[in-house]
């Protein structure tokens, strides 16, 4: 089935030019996707890498039929697929990786094969097309134990979990790579980002789209502790904005850098399902009268993650424009719509 789209991020006002061929590796995921749309949108020419294993060709249905679109069903961990997609390509936003600390946990194997020897691959093949850019994305997971608050680029601890150092190591490679062959790259460290064509399906499926699907079937969320754990929660358009504005920088200083990628405030679980009950409730009254229920921590969880988005602002222009609340109301509207029509 297609996905109908709620809300489409406009990246025309920042002055984005449409001429560029640019790789979106893991092209067919939740991030990805939105990435891919808004490109597109804006004229771009887009190549999409993606071996679907936690992609959806769903979400990139609508785009097939697009000339600019371009699908290559591949493998990161593969080095002749990643040289392949980076043919011709100007910038690469690499998106592709296994998520999750808990199945980085079960598996630490293949989190690490996809994470750092595929995000390797995807740095010499990118050195070796000599694109203008490489963007990747980082995680807030990087840092770790540092109990500091809000987190700021320069100052983490260390890491609680497989994925975390996965994605530590990603950061340490670009800046190699930066230094030594002269490619430049940007690190995004995202923090629980949220939106439209998140899978709230499987095992490993994020919080919020899990908690929505189970409240609007009338089920009981359960809150991995007593819910006063918190999260910067950022909404995908501010995650899709600092991505291009990571393209698009003629800042020297702004390069061969990570940023954090937030809104810049913090919302604890219990907080987060009020907000989702009462957004739910005006499609469906009774889910403001579910309760939730408690259990264990979760291993390898953070306690409090919130971010300081000031580099980003004073290097890229950042300007988030989604709080939890707005953001909030665009998914819940989005899901209501599309997992309605699923059914």
């Amino acid at each position: 089935m297609q996905l109908t789209l709620h809300k489409k991020m406009d990246i025309s006002s920042l002055n984005f030019n449409p001429k560029y061929n640019i790789l979106v590796t893991g092209g067919a995921g939740f991030i990805g996707s939105n990435l891919c749309e808004s490109l597109l949108n804006n004229g771009n020419t887009v190549v999409c890498l993606d071996n679907f294993s936690t992609g959806k060709k769903e979400n990139i249905s609508p785009f097939l039929s697009n000339k600019k679109f371009t699908l290559i069903e591949g493998d990161i961990r593969n080095p002749e697929d990643c040289h392949s997609a980076c043919k011709n390509v100007d910038y690469v936003l690499h998106q592709a990786a296994l998520g999750s600390v808990p199945r980085s946990i079960n598996d630490p194997i293949t989190s690490n094969n996809v994470n750092v020897s595929g995000f390797v691959n995807m740095l010499v093949a990118a050195r070796d097309a000599k694109v203008n850019r490489f963007v990747f994305a980082a995680s807030s997971s990087t840092y770790g134990d540092s109990k500091a608050l809000p987190k700021v680029e320069e100052v983490i601890g260390k890491p609680l979990s497989p994925y975390a150092i996965t994605k530590y190591v990603n950061e340490l490679y670009a800046e190699i790579f930066s230094k030594t062959y002269e490619i430049e790259t940007v690190g995004l460290r995202y923090f629980n980002v949220f939106g439209r064509k998140q899978d709230p399906n499987g095992a490993y499926a994020a919080v919020i789209p899990k908690f929505v699907i189970q409240f609007m079937e009338h089920n009981s969320p359960t809150i991995n502790g007593d819910g006063s754990y918190s999260r910067d929660f950022t909404y995908i358009d501010n995650v899709i904005e600092m991505n291009v504005r990571a393209l698009i920088t003629s800042n020297e200083n702004a390069v061969n850098t990570v940023y954090n990628v937030a809104y810049g405030e913090r919302t604890t679980l219990n907080e987060l399902v009020s907000l989702l009950k009462e957004y739910l409730g005006k499609y469906d009254k009774s889910i403001t009268n579910i309760e939730v229920n408690y259990g264990a921590n979760r291993q390898g969880d953070v306690p409090h993650s919130l971010a300081s988005v000031e580099k980003a602002k004073k290097l890229l222009g950042y300007a988030p424009k989604y709080d939890i609340a707005n953001g909030l109301k665009e998914a819940v509207d989005w899901y209501w719509k599309n997992l309605k029509l699923k059914k």
